[in-house]
């Protein structure tokens, strides 16, 4: 009897692993932006474009999170159909997220601890990390276990934007992005500490996520600061107002 209980541990609290989870990863994307709407750096007299960002992303965060609490639920009927919504909002994330941060640079609006090659980098390569890890998440589907993870894995990079509020970003210039990348990695460290105390071992789907979002960074950290990514934001920001300004040179401190 006790092996049959400590087998079907690990059963009964993952669902509420990932449920818990997806509930802090929303509250941290809303704490992030609610702390620079309180500062007054962000309002709602905001351009229709960031708008539709803002209403992508936080529609996103909720439908994931109701599909976490779905399966902790046991409504696995009702997550599987909805399933097919959220492949579709999904996929419009990485568009919406890329054409925000290209409006952002050529309006000359960079975040003032990011370079504008390194910010062009840097949003495009997360956003479409996510796509990747998703998809291959929604690709294992019948396989519980690697599509819970891989899904987790890329949620975890829609957090960047909230990391990049709440961490003292000032102070880790000119490693921002690291310091972001170390941050967003705690979710998925969690999730190895989690299967070690319940399975006595760790799944393969976190390293393969782990893998993923450093090699991610490693790749923003590569063209943000090469030739290549100058030439590219140089490309993106012609006749704009921000490619008048030195793209590889942080912006000016927003006080002064």
């Amino acid at each position: 009897m006790a092996t049959v209980l400590s087998a079907s541990a690990p059963r009964t609290r993952e669902p509420r692993f990932f449920f818990v989870s997806a509930c802090v990863m929303a509250a941290t994307i809303v704490a992030g932006f609610s702390l620079h709407w309180l500062m007054g750096r962000s309002t709602f007299r905001a351009p229709l474009h960031v708008h539709v960002h803002a209403v992508a992303f936080m529609g996103w965060t909720a439908l994931y999170v109701f599909q976490t609490h779905l399966i902790t639920s046991g409504a696995r009927a009702q997550h599987r159909r909805l399933g097919w919504i959220a492949a579709i909002w999904a996929s419009l994330l990485a568009p919406i997220g890329i054409y925000t941060t290209i409006i952002m640079v050529r309006a000359g609006h960079t975040p003032f601890f990011f370079t504008p090659a390194y910010f062009l980098a840097l949003n495009p390569i997360g956003v479409l990390t996510f796509t990747g890890l998703f998809w291959a998440g929604v690709a294992m589907r019948r396989r519980t276990e690697w599509h819970r993870r891989l899904i987790y894995c890329a949620m975890t990079m829609l957090l960047a934007p909230a990391f990049g509020r709440l961490l003292p970003a000032p102070l880790m210039m000119p490693w921002v992005g690291l310091g972001i990348c170390g941050a967003l990695l705690l979710f998925p460290l969690a999730g190895v500490i989690a299967d070690w105390r319940t399975r006595g071992r760790v799944h393969p789907g976190w390293w393969v996520g782990i893998g993923t979002i450093v090699a991610a960074q490693l790749l923003i950290e590569i063209i943000g600061r090469s030739a290549l990514g100058l030439a590219f934001a140089q490309a993106v920001t012609a006749g704009s107002v921000g490619g008048a300004l030195p793209l590889d040179a942080y912006p000016p401190f927003p006080l002064s």
